[in-house]
């Protein structure tokens, strides 16, 4: 049972009813300037669940690094049962340069499991795998739309598994996608070694969004909660979960200006427009329509578009 195991970090034993921050090395910049991993861990005084909360896994997604803070404020260890273990900020060389991406233009999270001996984004994915993830039982990623797109909070998970199905459910979002984990990501490789997450999508790039903001957090104290790391937060479920494994991407069939018309998180009807797409003087616009009944999960906020890109995620419900 991982929750009666030792929890030890970096070579740092973290004894139970105690919280530790500790900094784990991570290499460092051509400066010769050390960078390290901040990883904070509140074990409860009891054994249970160990649950690792993270953010920035892209460098330029920061609205989970302030919902980790928060919710750090509100962890005591001697009201809780076995452990969570935060860190905010994964992907230190992107938060640094304000970029989704590592140095060498990787993308961290296609770069599990990751390797001692690989590029630097897989040896940061191997490291935060061997010294959080496989600590764990149970884990929460926190997300963002990538630059130029808003994502209306939602979370993303296996319905099929009956433990991450509980989570995803526990979260409380209005919308829960059930989909399969892109290859080399974080929950494909949780997936594999049978850790059931949760992961959030909530905002947009290099912002806080204090609603999204809001919404993560009390989700995460309801995933918390619900496993008995903490109390129970006496948060409702704000309205249903709606559960959707269909969803489409909206491409602009003409390069030009967007002209949104209908925003994430409104539901809309097949054939509805959602925007246009045209020139200067909006002579010759392309409209965007629904191609089925759903809710739109994200929409371009970059108004200058070209051919083929993709404009709006809609989600069959």
């Amino acid at each position: 049972m991982k929750g009666r195991r030792p929890l030890v970090v970096k070579g740092v034993y973290v004894e139970p009813g105690e919280r530790q921050r500790v900094e784990v090395p991570v290499g460092g910049l051509p400066t010769q300037t050390p960078l390290t991993l901040s990883v904070e861990v509140v074990r409860g005084a009891t054994p249970g669940p160990r649950v690792w909360v993270s953010a920035a896994l892209h460098g330029d997604e920061v609205n989970g690094v302030e919902i980790v803070r928060e919710l750090l404020d509100e962890l005591d260890p001697k009201k809780m049962c076995g452990a969570v273990i935060a860190v905010p900020i994964v992907n230190v060389f992107g938060f640094l340069n304000q970029s989704r991406y590592l140095p060498d233009r990787r993308d961290l999270n296609r770069s599990f499991p990751g390797h001692k001996k690989g590029s630097l984004a897989g040896r940061l994915a191997r490291l935060f795998l061997d010294e959080i993830v496989s600590q764990c039982t149970h884990g929460i990623d926190l997300h963002t739309a990538a630059v130029g797109r808003y994502n209306f909070p939602h979370v993303r998970g296996a319905l099929s598994d009956p433990e991450s199905r509980r989570i995803l459910r526990a979260f409380g979002a209005e919308v829960i996608m059930d989909s399969t984990p892109p290859r080399g990501s974080l929950r494909q490789t949780a997936a594999k070694k049978k850790i059931p997450m949760v992961l959030f999508e909530g905002g947009e790039a290099m912002r806080f969004d204090r609603s999204v903001v809001e919404v993560g957090l009390a989700g995460v104290r309801r995933v918390l909660g619900e496993l008995g790391v903490m109390e129970e937060s006496g948060l409702a479920v704000p309205g249903a979960n709606h559960e959707t494994s269909t969803t489409s991407w909206v491409r602009a069939r003409r390069a030009g200006i967007l002209r949104v018309e209908v925003e994430s998180g409104a539901y809309v009807k097949k054939g509805q427009r959602l925007g246009t797409v045209g020139d200067a003087f909006d002579t010759s616009a392309a409209a965007l329509k629904a191609p089925f009944s759903g809710i739109v999960l994200s929409h371009v906020t970059h108004p200058l578009v070209h051919q083929g890109d993709a404009m709006f995620h809609v989600a069959k419900l």
